[in-house]
């Protein structure tokens, strides 16, 4: 692995780290106003992401919480899910397709380029998802799971990125920002976007912005 460096315009290596900022454990909206105002966004202004609210929403997907696991709960504390971060207008970092390392808490350059309109064809021509800043895609390997629960992981994993993206939704609207939950897509066209590798499996997208 090469060393971390810090975000710039400037592409990286593939598979070298980006430190993110640290993410913030403390908000000026709490949980109950969060929820209350929460709703899916499907239509974005063309303002940039910062690195760090791109940061605090990977954190709240699968960052590593006080006590040194996920902010997800897990099955089994097994850990099936990735997360990617398709990055079309982040300010201070390049576009492409970037994993999201939970125990760094940083990003490595998984391919180079802007995938969003691809990645919009993939999901059924949904021209809306190349209009946000990025999108975070949420992938499994249930083998992960299944190597204790056998014919339960299928189930447990699914409910886990229920709660990865629940807790996406919320921090996005702690942030001021606007997403939604995105299923209808086919899974190979994806797959090929992202590179994937043959055990991991596409299960949502999120697309991130500024809302309109």
């Amino acid at each position: 692995m090469i060393g971390a460096i810090w975000a710039s315009d400037m592409e990286p290596d593939i598979g070298q780290e980006i430190s993110l900022p640290r993410p913030s454990s403390e908000s000026g909206v709490s949980v109950e106003e969060a929820l209350r105002a929460r709703r899916s966004v499907r239509a974005f202004t063309a303002q940039p992401l910062t690195l760090a609210a791109v940061g605090q929403l990977l954190w709240a997907a699968q960052g590593t919480s006080s006590s040194g696991r996920r902010t997800a709960p897990s099955a089994g504390a097994l850990y099936p899910i990735e997360v990617y971060l398709v990055s079309g207008d982040v300010s201070g970092l390049a576009a492409g397709v970037y994993k999201y390392q939970p125990r760094a808490h940083a990003l490595s350059l998984h391919a180079p380029g802007d995938s969003r309109n691809n990645l919009a064809r993939a999901a059924l021509w949904q021209h809306w998802i190349a209009e946000a800043a990025a999108v975070l895609v949420i992938t499994a390997v249930y083998q992960r799971t299944a190597r204790k629960y056998g014919s339960r992981a299928e189930r447990y994993v699914h409910i886990e990125v229920g709660h990865v993206a629940q807790n996406v939704y919320l921090q996005a609207q702690a942030l001021g920002l606007g997403t939604t939950i995105v299923g209808a897509f086919r899974d190979r066209r994806v797959r090929d976007v992202m590179d994937l590798s043959a055990d991991e499996a596409p299960l949502a997208l999120m697309p991130v912005g500024q809302p309109k």
